[in-house]
């Protein structure tokens, strides 16, 4: 049977990503893996902070329940996603990568990654 761990390596083997980082909702990892000089510690201290915000605007927008949000930098994207109510899942990739796939892939198996939490 696949772990978290398995499904973490699975992601970052995709072309043009450089970390990926399952956190609690406390804010600690609970699994990474990371190139690039990506600090998935301090990525992970900082995700509860900004899913409260999303949740927030998603309640000031009338859109319901946070589920998924890409999120673009100067130097690439960040792709956020609610797992389950305990985790949530944050990959980082370069600029100019398509994550198409990766979301498509990411809503389809939701289920599933969060069975393995």
């Amino acid at each position: 049977m696949a772990s978290i761990r398995d499904v973490v390596d699975a992601l970052s083997r995709r072309s043009g990503v450089d970390a990926v980082v399952v956190v609690g909702r406390d804010g600690l990892p609970i699994a990474a893996r990371t190139t690039n000089g990506v600090d998935s510690e301090s990525v992970a201290a900082l995700l509860p902070a900004v899913i409260n915000a999303m949740t927030q605007l998603g309640e000031a927008g009338a859109r319901g329940d946070f589920g998924t949000a890409v999120l673009e930098f100067g130097r690439g994207l960040v792709v956020v996603t609610v797992v389950s109510a305990d985790a949530l899942l944050v990959v980082l990739v370069q600029p100019a990568t398509n994550v198409g796939g990766l979301l498509f892939d990411l809503r389809r198996h939701r289920s599933a990654i969060a069975g393995l939490l």
